[in-house]
């Protein structure tokens, strides 16, 4: 039976961790503690005395395949990018929502608008923790939810011990406070990769996937470093000041918005000295395994573009229309909701194509990898 001993072997030794958190959630989840994470946001032994060589973490990792067919039999997965059952792009009612949202604050009022009528007890997501920083968090109340909602692209694993590595994604770490409260009907907002760990813990049954209710996947290019020596080349490239700006934000490029009302538009391939280098075998652009999938590409400024995967999630989405999300209009733009799906898998078969050359790649040179 594969352990974690051989995750390192085949996973993490040649750069293909995703960071996603997976096997760490699930070892301190159900109590064994053998594993952690470090201050970037790398699994590794945190007792291994206590580790009991269940193989659960290696089954559970995104790059292991050995449960991928029952995963995409489950989800009912269909090429080229997982199940479509409605795209639209809309947008909160609320406008203090909007206000203070990356797009337009769809996922927070779809989680407000879920907790408020009792059908989740609270959202696994991130939280602001200083400039440009994030931290994940279990919010529990609909001020919890709002307060999550930001302009800030950057979050991290890490960032519980604030490292310099803050990383662009959400973080099921939280899966663990989520079991020890007796929470069994949560909403999870997750990158890709987290979203595909989770439902491998779902297709083995194991704790904590029946907690989890609702998967909200975020449409993810990749997660991006933003250390001190990243920062300062972005700004030196590019002719900006940190001070100066306002949001980040990513669509068909990487949005700098300064406070003046300038926005630079950086193209994504200019960014690979910001990404972490296990993005590059992850063929997962779209979030293929969540209920709904958003993002900003294929929506003008202030909307969200939601990809509906699941009844389950159409039912959600549904129920919201009109509460608390509004939605473009068929008068507005005839095309608006097939132009979002097909940048969406334009920029989904992309990330496929660049993830099959690098593990071409790596598989005949190998990686190495510092710290």
């Amino acid at each position: 039976m594969e352990t974690f001993f051989n995750l390192i072997q085949e996973v993490h030794k040649p750069g293909r961790c995703h960071r996603c958190g997976g096997c760490v959630t699930f070892c301190n989840a159900v109590n064994y503690g053998a594993l952690e994470l470090d201050p970037d946001g790398k699994p590794r032994y945190g007792d291994i005395e206590k580790c009991i060589e269940c193989g659960l973490c290696y089954s559970i990792c995104p790059e292991i395949d050995e449960l991928e067919a029952v995963t995409k039999q489950r989800a009912a997965w269909s090429a080229p990018m997982g199940r479509v059952i409605e795209t639209t792009i809309a947008r909160a009612l609320d406008p203090e929502v909007r206000a203070s949202a990356t797009d337009g604050g769809v996922v927070t009022a779809l989680l407000l608008h879920l907790f408020e009528t009792g059908r989740i007890d609270g959202a696994i997501v991130t939280k602001p923790a200083g400039p440009f920083q994030r931290q994940p968090c279990l919010a529990t109340s609909a001020e919890e939810i709002r307060s999550a909602a930001g302009f800030y692209f950057d979050t991290s694993h890490g960032m519980k011990q604030f490292s310099d590595a803050y990383l662009t994604y959400s973080s099921i770490e939280e899966f663990a406070p989520m079991v020890r409260k007796g929470l069994n009907r949560v909403a999870l907002v997750g990158m890709p990769c987290q979203i595909k760990a989770f439902r491998r813990m779902e297709a083995m049954d194991i704790v904590p996937a029946d907690s989890i209710k609702f998967c909200f996947g975020l449409l993810c290019s990749g997660n991006f470093v933003f250390g001190d020596k990243e920062r300062e080349k972005l700004a030196t490239d590019y002719h900006f000041d940190w001070e100066q700006v306002a949001r980040l934000n990513v669509k068909e490029h990487f949005q700098v918005h300064l406070k003046d009302g300038e926005m630079l538009n950086i193209p994504l391939e200019n960014l690979d000295f910001m990404k972490r280098v296990g993005c590059r075998y992850c063929g997962d652009y779209s979030a293929e395994f969540a209920d709904i999938s958003f993002g900003g590409i294929g929506a003008r400024e202030g909307w969200t573009t939601a990809i509906i995967r699941t009844p389950l999630g159409r039912a959600a989405f549904a129920d919201a229309r009109d509460k608390a999300i509004e939605e473009m209009t068929h008068d507005e733009d005839e095309t608006f909701a097939s132009h979002a799906l097909s940048l969406v898998r334009g920029w989904s078969a992309r990330k496929k194509k660049m993830a099959r050359q690098h593990r071409r790649e790596n598989g005949k040179t190998g990686v190495t990898v510092v710290g």
